[in-house]
């Protein structure tokens, strides 16, 4: 969908407060194109015909099936951060832990000790 729009020029954006309301968006008035996703695969293959600056806000949770069941793998969302850093540089990609769901299952020993920490430590020292 987004390749499609890029490569017509716009896109065409509906007020959220007046449904009414539609604005296109030319692509050449964009100085800068920011995905916020908890899957960057799709794009990755594609985010080379992009010329414009772009960044990525990348949401991983520690959570399965039970509280997430509609996201890919994790390990999956990792490697595809890892992959999409040798694209556009690691600067250029925001990793966000949100939001802290807490239960007797994903407790606090998990959330940081088993998952925070050996996730973000396998992103930075890839």
């Amino acid at each position: 969908w987004f390749m499609n729009r890029y490569k017509e020029g716009y896109v065409m954006v509906r007020n959220p407060f007046n449904y009414h309301l539609v604005s296109e968006i030319y692509f050449e008035d964009v100085d800068l194109i920011v995905f916020c996703t908890k899957n960057p695969l799709p794009i990755i293959d594609r985010i080379k015909e992009i010329d414009k600056p772009i960044l990525f806000h990348i949401t991983i949770t520690p959570y399965n099936k039970d509280i997430e069941p509609n996201v890919i793998d994790k390990r999956d969302i990792i490697e595809g951060v890892k992959e999409l850093s040798n694209i556009i540089g690691i600067d250029n990609i925001y990793i966000r832990y949100d939001p802290i769901f807490l239960s007797d299952k994903y407790n606090i020993e998990y959330q940081y000790v088993k998952w925070l920490c050996k996730t973000y430590y396998s992103i930075i020292y890839r």
